[in-house]
């Protein structure tokens, strides 16, 4: 297959790395881009940002938080320029929006609403798409807590639990919740915990991680592929992640150490972070 300057050039947008190194790479993989991406992640090469996963749209994140903090919405509603988002009409329908995903389910905002965001976008002169939505409703004791980042570019939901009801009041349990929004916020976790992580993702990162030491005798293999997941579960997984004020102690330990500040113990049951355009 012929490697073309194009494919080069996208392999070498989305990974950060050389024109040689993303050539020679789409060479051995017959111009297969994902296989390439791999080729280099064995060969140890750090890969920038995947720029080609991302979706290029302008746009905004907004929740809200209602029945006493027992349930919360968040939405993503993207648009083309950044000039749009920051209208007045933009910002009102997106207020509305949030009122509709309060009484829709997951992802079917888009569908519900399909005739309004078609009349506002003869309104305004450009696309508006509603990408995705979510609703949490608190399950036993616990909090439903929201946060929007400044500039409403990156916006959170998480349901954090505890097993007083009378914790819910104390300030302690509230700064908690506070601190994990703020952190999922800042971090970006890609899981809860390492037990939600897909088989296939840990089979497929221990593979790069034997690969980048291939040669090494098994039981060195072993072990740094062990200490490498290891890595990759403290990197992604929410509960294990540095607290990211307090990188000393992660956030299951800082969880613990609120709880036990007030006589509770908490936990946080699911979170989701939606990022415009990524």
């Amino acid at each position: 297959m012929e490697i073309t300057a194009a494919m080069v050039k996208q392999l070498r947008d989305e990974t950060g790395l050389g024109m040689m190194e993303c050539k020679n790479a789409l060479v051995e993989t017959s111009g297969d881009k994902q296989a390439a991406i791999k080729v280099l992640r064995e060969r140890g090469l750090a890969i920038a940002g995947k720029k080609a996963e991302r979706v290029a749209k302008e746009g905004r994140v907004a929740c809200e938080i209602y029945d006493g903090g027992k349930s919360g919405v968040l939405i993503e509603v993207n648009c083309e320029t950044d000039f749009v988002a920051r209208n007045a009409s933009f910002q009102a329908f997106l207020k509305e929006l949030v009122q509709t995903a309060k009484t829709v389910g997951d992802n079917a905002l888009a569908e519900t609403v399909k005739d309004q965001v078609a009349a506002k976008i003869a309104e305004i002169g450009e696309n508006i798409i509603i990408r995705r939505n979510v609703k949490y409703t608190v399950q036993g004791e616990g909090i439903i807590a929201g946060y929007i980042h400044l500039g409403e570019k990156v916006g959170v939901l998480v349901e954090v639990g505890c097993a007083k009801a009378a914790s819910l009041d104390a300030d302690g349990f509230r700064e908690a919740v506070k601190d994990v929004t703020l952190h999922i916020a800042a971090c970006n976790p890609a899981y809860l915990q390492r037990a939600d992580v897909p088989a296939d993702v840990i089979q497929a990162e221990r593979e790069i991680y034997a690969k980048q030491v291939e040669g090494k005798p098994a039981n060195i293999v072993d072990k740094i592929v062990a200490g490498k997941l290891e890595k990759f579960y403290q990197q992604n997984c929410l509960v294990e992640q540095a607290f990211v004020k307090d990188a000393d102690h992660t956030v299951a330990e800082m969880l613990k150490a609120r709880g036990d500040a007030i006589g509770d113990t908490l936990a946080i049951r699911r979170f989701v972070r939606y990022q415009v355009g990524v």
